[in-house]
């Protein structure tokens, strides 16, 4: 399995990285994707990334809440780093190749304070995607109308993504899949008792078109709730899968990992 969204680069993570790797190891987890959310968490991302190199994969983007008044000045310092490392793997192959552009996106649930900045800097990274080749990791709260309308001027260009923490409803999720050469990020939310997605995702979503994370440290799964998620916790997301689809464990964890393998080419 992929947890193909997991903040292991955050100060939760500082005392025992170690052990969080080694019980994901343990739970069949055979790659973790760390995005980046910020300037300063270029740092913090490649130094994971670096420590278990061909197992933890970076991406780089100015996650929406992150958006201020100094955005472009944070896309620069990102655009930079995502050149340098593409100069890099055009002559080698490093062990953990950048992968994507994210997170990024739209968030307009507690504020739309800075929403044109949100704007523009989305539009940025979806052009970053366009002219690198390299897919989006994509985060959306209460702004999916925006979002799409966006994207919709450059389909034909963007070389597909995830769209990350999925917890609409059956028409939202048919809207995102028009997007064809884009997923969706299924989390920890889907075990929530309260959840519909147990539902909705069958009745609208190919298993195809489904990837695994666990946005650890957030929004841990059932058995775990209320505690610190963490990349293990991706297998309780998969056993869920499995029971709402009707499969074996083991049909969610191969075409999962096919779907993460065809998005993130670098891999």
């Amino acid at each position: 399995m992929i947890d193909t969204h997991s903040h292991l680069d955050g100060e939760e993570f500082t005392g025992d990285l170690p052990a969080v790797i080694e019980r994901a190891k343990a739970s069949g987890i055979e790659k973790i994707f760390i995005p980046g959310i910020n300037a300063a968490s270029l740092t913090t991302v490649f130094k994971v990334c670096d420590d278990y190199a061909g197992y933890c994969y970076p991406m780089i983007g100015l996650q929406p809440e992150e958006v201020g008044d100094d955005w472009q000045q944070q896309l620069n310092s990102m655009e930079a780093k995502i050149h340098a490392c593409l100069d890099v793997q055009r002559k080698e192959k490093p062990a953990s190749p950048l992968i994507a552009i994210g997170e990024c996106g739209l968030d307009f649930y507690w504020t739309r304070e800075h929403e044109n900045e949100q704007l523009k800097a989305f539009e940025r990274q979806v052009e970053l995607s366009v002219s690198t080749g390299l897919p989006l990791m994509i985060h959306c709260r209460k702004a999916q109308a925006e979002l799409t309308h966006i994207l919709r001027q450059y389909e034909r260009e963007l070389p597909g993504g995830v769209f990350h923490c999925f917890t609409g409803n059956r028409k939202e999720a048919e809207e995102y899949l028009r997007f064809d050469k884009f997923v969706l990020g299924v989390g920890g939310v889907l075990t929530f008792k309260s959840s519909h997605l147990r539902e909705d995702l069958p009745a609208a979503v190919p298993l195809s078109r489904i990837v695994l994370e666990t946005d650890s440290p957030y929004m841990a799964p059932v058995p775990h709730r209320g505690t610190r998620n963490e990349s293990a916790f991706v297998a309780d997301v998969a056993r869920q899968l499995a029971v709402s689809y009707n499969v074996s464990l083991e049909e969610v964890d191969r075409v999962t990992t096919e779907n993460a393998m065809r998005i993130f080419k670098e891999l």
